[in-house]
């Protein structure tokens, strides 16, 4: 989707340079293993006695819905296929051997258990969120389409003026303000392009390149954490927070960015004192020349509209009763009936990214449908866990994991797991806030992981334009992580407290 951005150059190269690295025939030996791995496992867990699991009640697509599950989280780790594609066949899997839709002699619900309705397993496609997602990349879009992007960051980058310190400042706020509505890749690619010009102003001798540098992708991984649309690890916690036959919280799009968006400015603040302290300016001024800017026309005037309306409605949910998903579509509406996107612009929303998080979707519905959330919930003593080991442990992992794979696999794997978890310990979780501070505690943890260039594409992005060392990725990557952990954490520990989570 994103060859109609600022930038599409940096992207590309990017993709073809990931591709190349994961998946190139000279690594043949190594990918061999790894697909003998998770067969071995995958197969090991379909085949193996239901009793050495130790739930109670195991029936025999929930044994196969436990080898899925094993062979999710495994493709994912590992990246032996993009992760689409991986999400992909969990789906086709459920489907043949797991619903009322599979193959005759694999699906005897008399033998094998509870069947999941097919409908239900397609319909992970269609969730609600799914829309979310499909309402933000259309508003990108059109953005990119019409110049709105490129004109606001002219018009908010202006008034930081010309003082390095300051320059540096306006970019670490207008891309992390940008990430909360744009995809971080696209944000990133952007606004390195605008920074072009300005790294050949400043002397190679000094570390002011570095600091811009590593501005776009601390910007771009901290900003998403201040919407729901921001990332889509929010989109996977919104999806199991308000499930209306699960947690059923009701968090909508403002109260989200009530707590959330206070705490991305603060982090965005520490970064930049941060980047200053590491990466010091020698050069004190600098001239900021923005090329591009919004095209004259209607559809330029229905956008900037069309925004405005969508944003006044996700932040006033909870007055006008739409939800979030619901706004989500009237963009698309809009723009579709006005012409502002066409059948074209439609093939360049991210799919890969839709169908990825479906194929996250598709597991907690196993999980749920088949009734085996419930029998680990009653054979698993959960009740006897310590909530604070749960929200420190999940955010470790994901954390953890997120710095070497997507986020979003980490997050469609973690987030049915932690619902379940939760949902098993009742009351216990009243200390640290409920269910709420768990799950988004997690999603924090999905933006805060930025320590590699392989962690997150802004990253790469950044990476890739010569001037940031590993090492100095690696350093504020750790220091920021850490801090945003634990007043992301602290935060969402002291709202849920408050009963306003």
């Amino acid at each position: 989707m994103f060859h109609i951005y600022e930038g599409f150059h940096l992207v590309d190269a990017y993709h073809k340079m990931r591709f190349q690295r994961k998946y190139h025939p000279a690594d043949g030996a190594k990918r061999f293993i790894k697909i003998l791995i998770v067969a071995l496992v995958t197969l090991l867990l379909w085949n193996m006695p239901s009793q050495w699991f130790g739930i109670e009640g195991l029936t025999v697509i929930q044994q196969r819905i436990i080898a899925i599950f094993a062979f999710a989280t495994l493709m994912w780790i590992l990246e032996i296929v993009s992760s689409w594609a991986t999400s992909v066949t969990i789906i086709v899997l459920m489907l043949l051997f797991c619903s009322d839709s599979g193959i005759a002699p694999m699906v005897n619900e008399e033998e094998v258990g509870k069947l999941l309705s097919y409908k239900g397993v397609m319909a992970s496609f269609a969730d609600p969120i799914i829309m979310l997602f499909i309402g933000g990349f259309v508003l990108a879009i059109a953005a990119t389409k019409t110049g709105l992007d490129a004109q606001l960051a002219k018009v908010l980058l202006k008034p930081f003026g010309t003082r390095s310190e300051m320059v540096l400042l306006g970019f670490l706020l207008v891309t992390g303000l940008f990430s909360m509505f744009v995809s971080n890749t696209a944000t990133a690619a952007m606004m390195l392009t605008f920074l072009t010009p300005v790294f050949r102003q400043l002397p190679p001798e000094g570390k002011g390149r570095i600091a811009l540098a590593m501005s776009i992708p601390v910007a771009a991984n901290l900003g998403g954490m201040g919407t729901p649309i921001g990332t889509p690890p929010n989109n996977i916690a919104l999806k199991y927070l308000n499930d209306p036959e699960g947690l059923n919280l009701g968090l909508g799009f403002g109260q989200w960015m009530m707590f959330m968006f206070p705490l991305v400015v603060v982090l965005l603040f520490i970064s930049w004192r941060l980047l200053l302290r590491f990466f010091p300016f020698t050069q004190k001024t600098i001239e900021l020349k923005i090329d591009g800017g919004m095209q004259k026309g209607v559809h330029s005037k229905v956008v900037i509209v069309t925004f405005i309306v969508t944003i006044l409605l996700w932040l006033s949910d909870r007055f006008t009763g739409i939800n979030a998903n619901t706004v989500a579509l009237i963009p698309f509406c809009v723009f579709a009936l006005t012409g502002v996107i066409n059948k074209r612009d439609l093939e360049q929303i991210n799919w890969s990214v839709i169908w990825m998080v479906a194929g996250g979707f598709a597991l907690g519905f196993g999980l749920n449908a088949s009734g085996l959330a419930a029998n680990a919930a009653e054979s698993i003593p959960f009740g006897d866990f310590s909530p604070l080991l749960i929200l420190m442990l999940g955010g470790a992992i994901c954390y953890l994991l997120s710095n070497f794979i997507s986020n979003s696999a980490t997050a469609a794997l973690l987030m049915p797991i932690l619902a379940i978890v939760c949902t098993a310990m009742g009351d216990k979780l009243a200390p640290i806030g409920g269910t709420g501070t768990v799950l988004i505690g997690v999603a924090i943890a999905a933006s805060s992981a930025m320590i590699l260039p392989i962690s997150t594409p802004p990253n790469a992005l950044a990476f890739a334009t010569g001037y940031v060392k590993q090492s100095e990725m690696s350093k504020i990557g750790v220091i920021m992580g850490i801090i945003s952990m634990v007043l992301g954490f602290g935060l969402v520990y002291l709202m849920g407290t408050m009963h306003l989570i």
